[in-house]
């Protein structure tokens, strides 16, 4: 085992697949009197183990057909298909190196966001023919994208870093916001009635309904106007991270700043900065937080998984759990599985079969 030192911060270099015992203990963490901030979201250090999956994993996704999908920062695509990983990259036909959304539409296609366009994959279509792709010359407001999603009825949208996108089936049209024509969005999801939720990093969230907006800020209490995330849980709640100020659960029936509920660096959590909430089927919800690793949220109390808890990743951005009950946590350093009982760390080799 080597260490790397990153200004105050330890990061481990293991040079195999390690398998770490969790555990669980409930949050209470003091703020730090600083914490550096150099390794977040660029390049990251030469590794923190052999043979990732990639230095940086954004995002994991299970299709119809029971492949997995890693979306990376750098490295495009990852793809596991039940018997060996492989990668598309641009080289291939992706749009672009950075995969920042991954979702599949009801025809069975697959459709990425990255930093250069969307591109959709089908797997139907044959060697040199499986991508097809969408810049601004396809109605793109710009061509960093950071969400793609399916609405219940059909529809594609698009968030870009300079305002959302609607797909008409052939090309995408710009989307406007009111007084967010031009702002990044960073989420999209439809809550249980059909409402849309879009998350901006300026303004806060918008919710649609079809015909009308309703707009959600700090002024209503939420946790911050710079969004990363948002979620609607099993039980009508909605959530939402941001890059500021901790993550905010929120009572949509409410009628005042007290329908939302906020866990910050002052209030909970480490820090401030949440990328990503997941629910998994038991109704917990799990979140990120920067250099402090993940937190869950069990039974209306906190708890943290980090160092000392055997996960060995402080930047995380994606949750998944499989068709096989088995969660994949991608961030800076790869890719690790959690089985409810350890961490374990995945490399290009896997393990892959154990289970999975």
């Amino acid at each position: 085992m080597k260490a790397f030192l990153i200004g105050a911060s330890v990061i481990f270099c293991l040079y195999s697949a390690q398998t770490s015992d969790v555990k669980k203990q409930e949050a209470s963490i003091p703020k730090p009197d600083y914490r550096e901030d150099t390794v977040v979201y660029g390049p990251q250090p030469p590794c923190y183990y052999s043979n990732a999956v990639s230095e940086y994993v954004r995002r994991v996704f299970q299709d119809s057909r029971g492949f997995l999908w890693f979306g990376t920062n750098s490295d495009g695509l990852a793809l596991f298909d039940g018997y060996k990983l492989s990668y598309l990259t641009t080289s291939d036909g992706l749009s672009g190196s950075q995969v920042t959304g991954i979702m599949e539409d009801k025809q069975g296609k697959v459709w990425f966001s990255t930093n250069n366009g969307i591109s959709r994959y089908d797997i139907a279509a044959g060697p040199g023919k499986s991508f097809r792709n969408f810049g601004e010359k396809e109605g793109l407001s710009d061509k960093s994208t950071w969400c793609i999603f399916q609405d219940s009825r059909g529809t594609i949208w698009a968030g870009t870093s300079r305002g959302l996108c609607r797909f008409n089936g052939e090309t995408f049209e710009a989307f406007s916001l009111p007084n967010a024509q031009k702002s990044w969005i960073r989420a999209i999801t439809e809550d249980r009635k059909g409402n849309l939720w879009f998350a901006t990093a300026d303004k806060g969230a918008f919710k649609f309904d079809g015909k009308n907006f309703l707009q959600l800020n700090t002024k209503d209490g939420l946790c911050s106007n710079n969004l990363t995330c948002i979620l609607e849980d099993k039980h009508g709640y909605m959530w939402f991270g941001s890059m500021d100020n901790g993550i905010s659960k929120y009572t949509p029936t409410g009628k005042g700043k007290k329908d939302f509920q906020t866990f910050n660096a002052q209030n909970g959590i480490g820090g401030n900065e949440v990328w990503t909430v997941y629910e998994d089927p038991k109704e917990n919800i799990w979140f990120s937080c920067e250099g402090f690793g993940i937190y869950l949220y069990q039974n209306q109390k906190i708890y943290n998984y980090h160092e000392k808890q055997g996960l060995h990743m402080g930047a995380v951005q994606a949750f998944y759990q499989d068709k096989f009950g088995l969660m994949w946590i991608g961030g800076g350093g790869g890719l690790v599985r959690f089985t409810g009982d350890s961490f374990k760390i995945i490399t290009r080799e896997g393990p892959w079969d154990d289970g999975c």
